[in-house]
């Protein structure tokens, strides 16, 4: 069976590189040849996330929309077209369309976000809304065969429009994220890793940190926010870009992390509720003990007190943060315990052999048909 993956982004959008590009390998094992074609490269996706220069931004699209062309007429031959969220971030699904219709082949979507719900963006705001085009997703599970859904309550959505839906959690490889052999040198080390958009949520815990700061010594990590320098009175702060090659290796280096979740004007409670918790899984992976705000799926995940704390108050937080601060047998003992749940529950193996049967059941229905 041959699949053409298309995706907006690059290996640098952890929803590329975590629900289409590491199952490469995986899929492969089970007859399945997966051939991805994102539509941003990593110079394009870089450009695209970076502050101003409107104008470059959009002349930039022209190369990746005739290369998306050229997938319609050079990528035939294919037995499905598994789309992850978007074959283009912005405008109407005209791609997933063409190449659907011109080759004769069925749609399976996926979807790791609630898409569905009409978001602001922090970076370019309304305008952006404007040319997501409203309405995008609803189109696009509409015309799925099968839609593979991050969560149960995206899965939910998608049944209430009377489609497939197959939920597969994303996760990571749990060969390559490993707890550190080393113990971290130094002053213990909170640990935040996220994006500018996502960088509101920790800012909505310098309060407690602030506290926090007057009875115990710790650095505060921070991992992609995309700022040169924050200031948290009494916090000693280590800035660091996101880097790919750097990844794994930035979760190892923290003893605990934080995973706060709060409403905004970019993110109000629906799309909040469609988010898949995967930080929580990283942690897990890693071995590390987090405290987490516990809302949609993120309130299944791991074993509240045993993996990780969950907190929905700013007194929860200090008062989590504040136990792990003062016992490293706890976050060790918590670090254990939230790799163990990782081994029992997140296997790609096991994720893989769900895709595959998707793929397949699709193509068996179609058959019939």
């Amino acid at each position: 069976m041959r699949v053409l993956a298309l995706s907006s982004y690059p290996d640098e959008a952890a929803a590329t590189r975590f629900r289409v590009t590491q199952f490469i390998d995986p899929l492969r094992d089970r007859g399945v040849e997966l051939i991805v074609s994102p539509f941003l490269d990593s110079k394009g996706f870089a450009q695209m996330y970076s502050r101003g220069r409107l104008l470059n931004k959009a002349v930039s699209m022209v190369k990746p929309v005739a290369s998306r062309l050229m997938d319609i007429v050079q990528r035939g031959g294919c037995d499905l077209l598994f789309v992850q969220r978007e074959a283009m971030m912005f405008g109407p699904p005209v791609f997933e369309w063409l190449y659907s219709r011109m080759s004769n082949v069925p749609l399976v979507l996926d979807l790791d976000d609630a898409t569905y719900v009409r978001y602001v963006s922090p970076t370019y705001g309304r305008f952006a809304s404007v040319l997501k085009f409203q309405g995008k997703t609803d189109a696009l599970i509409k015309r799925s065969a099968m839609v593979i859904c991050g969560n149960r309550f995206i899965a939910e959505y998608v049944r209430s429009k009377e489609r497939d839906a197959t939920v597969i959690p994303t996760v990571v490889d749990l060969e390559l994220f490993r707890p550190s052999v080393a113990d971290n040198p130094g002053p213990t080390r909170i640990g935040w890793i996220g994006t500018p958009s996502t960088f509101p949520f920790l800012a909505s815990l310098f309060p407690v940190l602030e506290r926090l700061a007057k009875t115990h010594r710790f650095v505060l990590k921070i991992v992609g926010s995309g700022l040169s320098q924050i200031a948290i009175p009494g916090v000693e702060t280590e800035l660091v870009d996101w880097a790919l090659d750097r990844e794994i290796d930035d979760f190892r280096s923290l003893d605990l992390g934080l995973y706060p979740i709060t409403t905004s004007v970019s993110a109000n409670e629906q799309w909040i509720m469609g988010k898949s918790g995967f930080k929580a899984i990283q942690y897990m992976a890693v071995g590390v003990p987090f405290v987490m705000t516990p809302v949609g799926v993120g309130a299944e995940l791991g074993k509240h007190g045993s993996t990780h704390f969950n907190a929905s108050s700013e007194n929860d937080w200090y008062n989590s943060l504040n136990a792990l601060l003062d016992s490293p047998e706890l976050r060790a003992r918590m670090g254990e315990a939230a790799r163990s749940y990782a081994e029992a529950n997140f296997d790609l193996g096991t994720q893989a052999d769900l895709l595959a049967a998707g793929f397949r059941s699709v193509l068996s229905t179609r058959g019939k048909q």
